[in-house]
């Protein structure tokens, strides 16, 4: 009877062992996941902040918006399908807001906007580096009389981590 007593003490206490480590070591992946998640979303976090652009000039002929942007923060920007450009104008007494995306080449369709040129573009040609200057083209529909003289028109730019910079311009 003493015999039986200590195996079944000997198991119960194997068993309350093994249930602890399989805890212990749940609760370290635990930990370990949410330290990862935590370091990425500090990360992230750290590149918006060091992340800004200013629209330095805007000129337009009444069909394409040319727009001057500057990178004003510390973080480099490459990839510009992943970039919102949205336009508000006045296409003949009507003023109309359109999201317009980004195009590869160097001269847009309707609806789209390309990069023409990054000046200072030595270091890492075709991307927009930190104190560069990238000029971006932006062709509104040319179905209709657009551009029209306005107080209104204004352009968006945000970057691909959601940095905007915003503008009034004349046609």
């Amino acid at each position: 009877m003493g015999f039986g007593t200590i195996i079944s003490s000997a198991i119960a206490i194997a068993l309350i062992l093994s249930a602890s480590y399989v805890c212990v070591q749940g609760g370290i992946y635990m930990v370990d996941t949410l330290s990862g998640s935590i370091k990425e979303m500090q990360d992230s976090n750290n590149e918006i902040l060091r992340t800004d652009i200013e629209i330095e000039n805007i000129s337009t002929n009444g069909v394409f918006i040319n727009a001057v942007v500057r990178n004003t923060g510390k973080v480099k920007i490459r990839e510009f399908e992943n970039m919102d450009v949205i336009v508000h104008y006045n296409a003949s007494g009507t003023m109309k807001t359109i999201w317009v995306p980004y195009l590869k080449g160097t001269d847009p369709a309707e609806n789209s906007w390309v990069v023409r040129d990054i000046t200072r573009d030595a270091i890492n040609p075709g991307i927009f580096d930190p104190d560069e200057e990238m000029e971006i083209r932006i062709r509104v529909n040319t179905g209709e009389a657009v551009l029209t003289d306005s107080l209104n028109n204004w352009i968006q730019i945000t970057t691909p981590n959601g940095i905007p910079s915003s503008k009034y311009f004349r046609s």
